[in-house]
Order: structure tokens, then C-alpha cells, then sequence
């Protein structure tokens, strides 16, 4: 629907401060097929893609589904589950052709600073070819300072594949409503992928999803200042458990604990856990 096109070109515009041509916005019935039709476009044997982890577990997962070698990049405890980006250029290879980032992440609820976007952009431009998959589906759900995206930073708006929705922001998971702001090469091949598989998001939701980016905003204001409220409960409810940390969420609304108790393994912590308490 080209009005839904043109409102999300609008938007990202506002939000990301970049131009972009509607003709690069491909609309799917959720995120994830722009995810599934990216991987399948860039991603074959022999190609390595590099991706957040811990991570929405579909990276991995679709990469191999795709042929190629999944290339983790840990997400670390001590650093609040920000990468540690000095390691980053000994992992680009030639084979390497993408690079996924989930900023605000889930599951850990960590959000890449304006600095750490920089430095990934610049180790990102010294290897042609390759491109950032940009999963920014939480980027509405900050609760310290403001979103900022990797395509903002000069030179990387024709590198960066913007992954984005309608379920997180809007509360519209059932309405199965994502984007994908693309660069214009990969336009076709996306669309030729998303014509033959899922056609296209049904009219209605496309209506919806134009009335969720050109109406007012109080109803997502008031639910993330919500969702604030909740990450402090949890949060400072698990650090109170003697053993247990967890890192300030920065964004999303997942928090990561970690039990300082190491002699227990992931298994024998569930069985634990799930325990009438004594």
C-alpha cells in the first residue's frame, strides 16, 4: 500500500533523521520474513554472518537454515551485555557478509550507544560489500536517552537493512505488521522473495499500521512510562536475592539476570527454581 510506504518513510525519517525513498520500504505480514528474505538474499555455504549473542535465537537459526556459518558476537556480562567491539575487526573475514545488530536487544535488554554505532560503522566501511541487518524493533522502548540508528551515521544508509514493526511499539503482535527499509539493490530480490511466499500484509492492517504512525502517541508514551515502572520493580527485586545480578535494563522490556551461584548447572538451576520453596 503505497500510503503506508510513504507514512513509514515519513516516520523513519523523524526518527533516524535519514531521507528515504518509499520505493525502499518493502512492507511483510511481521519482521520476521524481512529477516528470513535478507538472509536468504545475502546469506549462502561458505559466507559467514555475524550476530548478537545472547540473541533473538532466529538469527542463528536462520542463518543456518540459509547454508551459512553463524559467527557469534558475545554479548558480555561485565559490560551490561554491550559487545566488545576491539575484538570485532578480527572477526570480519572475506567471507563475512553481514552483520546483524538488535539495539535495544532482546533478550538482554542492553541498547548500543551512540559511540559504540560509530565504531561498528567505521570497521563496517572499511569492508565493501558487506552490509549491517539493523534489528531495530524495540527502538520506541528506550528508558535513557534516545534512539539512534547506524544508518544515521554518514556512509552507512546504503549499507544498513533497517528490520522494523508494528508489535512492539503499538502492542499489534497479532496484527503480524513489519518493514524492511532496504538499500535499493536489494529491493528487488526482497520483493521477488516476499511476492512468491507470503504475497502481501493483508489491506486492513496496512490501515492500521498508517493510522498507528500518523495518530496521536499518548497510548505508547503511557505504555512504555509503564513498562519503566516494571523494570525497576524486577530489577531491584532480583538484585535483593543474595547471589543473584541484573544489569539495568536499557531498553525493551527483558531483564537478564545472573545468579552468582556457579557450582549449579542451567539444568539443575531450573529444576531448583522450580521448587515449592521450603
Amino acid at each position: 500500500m503505497p500510503q503506508l510506504r510513504e507514512s513509514i518513510a515519513r516516520n523513519s525519517g523523524e526518527v533516524r533523521g535519514t531521507t528515504t525513498d518509499p520505493a525502499n520500504v518493502v512492507v511483510t505480514p511481521g519482521a520476521k520474513p524481512i529477516m528470513f528474505y535478507v538472509l536468504l538474499a545475502l546469506a549462502e555455504p561458505g559466507v559467514e554472518v555475524i550476530y548478537p549473542n545472547p540473541g533473538f535465537p532466529i538469527y542463528e537459526s536462520m542463518i543456518k537454515f540459509s547454508g551459512a556459518t553463524p559467527v557469534p558476537m558475545q554479548l558480555l556480562e561485565d559490560k551490561d551485555y554491550h559487545p566488545d567491539l576491539e575484538i570485532l575487526p578480527g572477526m570480519i573475514t572475506d567471507k563475512t557478509r553481514l552483520i546483524i545488530l538488535n539495539s535495544p536487544e532482546n533478550p538482554c535488554g542492553s541498547a548500543l550507544t551512540k559511540d559504540e554505532l560509530e565504531t561498528i560503522a567505521n570497521i563496517v566501511k572499511e569492508h565493501p560489500g558487506l552490509y549491517v541487518m539493523a534489528d531495530e524493533i524495540y527502538k520506541d522502548i528506550l528508558y535513557t536517552g534516545e534512539h539512534y540508528s547506524i544508518s544515521s551515521v554518514p556512509g552507512m544508509q546504503e549499507r544498513t537493512i533497517i528490520l522494523d514493526g508494528f508489535s512492539k511499539s503499538y502492542a499489534m503482535t497479532g496484527w503480524r505488521m513489519g518493514y524492511g527499509i532496504l538499500p535499493e539493490e536489494l529491493v528487488p530480490h526482497i520483493v521477488k522473495l516476499a511476492v512468491n511466499s507470503v504475497s502481501c500484509a493483508a489491506s486492513f492492517t496496512q490501515m492500521a499500521a498508517v493510522a498507528a504512525l500518523e495518530g496521536p502517541k499518548d497510548e505508547v508514551e503511557a505504555m512504555i512510562g509503564e513498562f519503566a515502572i516494571r523494570r525497576r520493580i524486577i530489577a531491584d527485586g532480583l538484585r535483593s536475592i543474595p547471589g543473584v545480578n541484573c544489569p539495568e535494563p536499557e531498553g525493551a522490556f527483558y531483564g537478564s539476570p545472573v545468579s552468582m551461584v556457579r557450582e549449579m548447572t542451567s539444568t539443575q538451576f531450573e529444576e531448583k527454581a522450580m521448587k515449592k520453596p521450603e
